[in-house]
């Protein structure tokens, strides 16, 4: 016993010492993270890089290419590679949030009629360097390392006029408000922000791009989020990135209520309470006074519209409105503060039974129950497509009520010069042009001579024209269109609507750690005494109160997270809930098979057979059709693997030419 435990010690210690060299090359790696190096002159000019490339990609590209176009083989070597290989810079981990800033400026340049395609083809070329740039990272450092540089990269903050020169800075840099002090991390942004506010799916699709976004969901890696504003800020310990251990995690991780992991958990449970309350509320709403479920309806669903907005401001409106389900929150939260207003009259009127505020909340079911099925399925395509229509659905309609206010004036204009007491409202007015609109009914038709008897049924008729056929046909063609663009590529839409959860999810505002109804509380005690007491008291007293409101859950997250029962569970033959019911069909051994990894010895007998190189190919197999032709056996037929081919011919893969080519050019 005593020989094993010192041959286990010794491998534990060897092992702490390469987990320590893994982390200072780490360390020496990412040095960039720290608040002690941001004066450090080694630190990357991020002012200079943008500059650089925009000049590369204007200078590189003047033509409308598609981005299909750019990753086709030809450009990929023409124009895509030589940019790759002359920006890529492993000590410059800024060089992706330079590229995607170019993009978002191109895509804002778009505006200018003459340069349009080209702005559009510049932008995503920027975004498809950046792709390969972050693949190419990711090919150079594997391991724990990679994944800490890779995050790095997409969520540490850069300044876009960090290194430039002082009187640039003094010019040229917009004053925000309000800034709040981070320790050096003020008017920074970060790359996976830069690429979800220029809906950059590409990238965000990529394979080095999407091991990120999974290991900060899952709470692998951590770190502190960088946010504009923060309603209950307490930034007195700021995290670097880090990879997670759950074995020397506290009792109650209270830093663990930012994963986004638990955040979606906690924000559907929060969601359902709102519903439940909700239904609660509607089922009293004949009471002849407020019944205990409204006024505990009402206090939470405040609590919760103060998370909303403070989901707004910490990461801006661009950012929030990717969320899947942002359009029916803010919904909500109009129809909730009409109620609000109504119940008001209701309760002065004392008309509490069955009141306007009630009537108004009745309209919020629709949309509750929409927005617990966008929840409940965030991966749906029609519930993405439903969410990508509705910018253009919402345009249109503006246009169209606008421009159909003038018929609605003209026909009221009009039958102001009949008798008033026979002559139609113009709420009427109003129901027979949205009938004529929608093709449900023709009475505006039969009743359009009584305004005038040639002007009347022109008008109608001309409404007709551009509200039933011209405006509905223009919408079915945009929604159309948008619902093939997201057909065509549905992996990187459900795949881009997940890097948006998790940025959106990693929150620094101390005010989500608190659940509704908490968190007005905590408005109301922890913010007025901000200011009176130190920052380290005030971290001490706000970690505190997020303990005691969060207990429970705490030890929950502990436990899970210790235990490691949220990976995926072993294989157990002899248990009843593992049963396979492949076993019930004929082809159930066809998947089985390809489940059994083979043995050690096998594989190392299979790599014999076919020495398998980085290409994936076999070097022996490199031959090009010419050498295979010019080898003929004695009877026409073909040599086998075994006749001794030359080992450096391969088959050419771009322009570049071949030994072979070279030498019949030369012939």
């Amino acid at each position: 016993m005593s020989i094993l435990g010192t041959q286990f010690d010794q491998t534990s210690i060897h092992h702490e010492t390469e987990t320590d060299d893994r982390l200072g090359e780490v360390e020496a790696l990412l040095g960039t993270q720290s608040p002690d190096s941001l004066e450090d002159d080694d630190e990357p000019c991020v002012y200079k890089t943008i500059h650089r490339i925009r000049r590369l990609i204007i200078s590189t590209l003047d033509d409308p290419y598609t981005l299909n176009e750019l990753r086709g083989p030809r450009l990929n070597v023409v124009i895509v590679r030589p940019l790759v290989n002359r920006l890529y810079d492993a000590d410059d981990p800024s060089i992706v949030y330079c590229l995607l800033a170019n993009r978002i400026q191109f895509l804002r340049e778009q505006s200018n009629a003459a340069h349009h395609t080209v702005n559009t083809a510049r932008a995503s070329l920027c975004e498809l360097v950046a792709a390969r740039i972050l693949r190419r990272f990711n090919e150079d450092h594997a391991g724990p390392i990679g994944l800490l540089l890779l995050t790095h990269i997409l969520v540490n903050g850069f300044d876009p006029f960090q290194g430039a020169p002082a009187e640039i800075e003094e010019e040229y840099r917009h004053p925000q408000w309000p800034i709040q002090r981070r320790d050096g991390h003020e008017r920074k942004l970060t790359a996976l922000e830069l690429a979800i506010i220029s809906e950059s799916k590409v990238f965000i699709s990529s394979f080095a791009c999407q091991r990120v976004i999974n290991a900060v969901y899952g709470g692998e890696i951590v770190y502190t989020a960088i946010s504009f504003i923060d309603i209950l800020p307490d930034h007195y310990k700021y995290r670097p990135i880090a990879l997670y251990d759950p074995r020397q995690a506290p009792l109650l991780p209270h830093t663990r209520l930012s994963v986004p992991r638990v955040r979606s958990v906690m924000e559907l449970t929060q969601f359902i309470v709102v519903v439940i309350l909700y239904v609660l509320t509607m089922s009293a709403r004949s009471s002849p006074k407020i019944s205990i479920y409204e006024c505990v309806f009402i206090i939470y669903t405040t609590g919760w519209i103060v998370n909303e907005f403070a989901a707004v401001i910490e990461h801006g409106w661009q950012v929030y409105t990717q969320t899947l389900w942002s359009f029916l929150d803010v919904t909500f939260i109009l129809i909730f503060c009409a109620y609000a207003v109504g119940r008001n009259y209701d309760v002065s009127a004392a008309r509490v039974a069955d009141g306007y505020g009630l009537h108004i909340l009745c309209t919020a079911a629709p949309v509750l129950l929409t927005r617990a099925a966008f929840a409940l399925l965030p991966d749906n395509l029609v519930f993405i497509s439903i969410h990508a229509m509705m910018k253009d659905f919402t345009l249109v309609t503006f246009l169209a009520l606008w421009c159909f206010t003038g018929f609605l004036l003209a026909l009221m204009w009009l039958n102001s010069s009949i008798d008033p007491e026979l002559s139609p409202g113009w709420i009427t007015i109003c129901k027979w042009l949205l009938w004529i609109w929608f093709g449900l009914d023709g009475t505006g038709f039969s009743r359009s001579g009584e305004f005038h008897p040639i002007l009347g049924p022109a008008l109608m008729t001309a409404f007709a024209f551009l509200g039933n056929t011209l405006f509905l046909t223009i919408l079915v063609a945009l929604l159309t269109n948008t619902f093939s663009h997201i057909i065509a590529d549905a992996a990187a839409e459900v795949q881009f609507r997940r890097a948006v959860l998790t940025f959106a999810g990693v929150k620094s505002d101390s005010i989500f750690a608190y659940t509704p109804p908490f968190n007005i509380l905590a408005l109301l005690t922890l913010l007025p005494l901000k200011p009176f007491i130190t920052p380290r008291l005030f971290h001490t007293i706000n970690v505190f109160c997020i303990r005691v409101v969060n207990f429970p859950v705490l030890l929950l997250i502990n436990y899970i997270e210790r235990r490691g029962l949220l990976k995926p569970p072993r294989r157990s033959r002899n248990t009843l809930l593992q049963w396979k019911f492949s076993g019930f069909s004929p082809h159930g051994d066809i998947q089985s098979v390809f489940e059994a990894t083979p043995p050690t010895s096998m594989e190392a007998e299979l790599e014999e057979m076919d020495a398998i190189s980085d290409l994936g190919y076999a070097e022996s197999e490199l031959i090009s059709p010419r050498s295979m032709s010019g080898r003929r056996g004695p009877r026409g037929r073909t040599r086998g693997r075994r006749s001794g081919f030359p080992t450096s011919i391969m088959f050419p893969l771009s322009n570049a030419p071949t030994r072979e080519r070279e030498s019949h050019d030369v012939d």
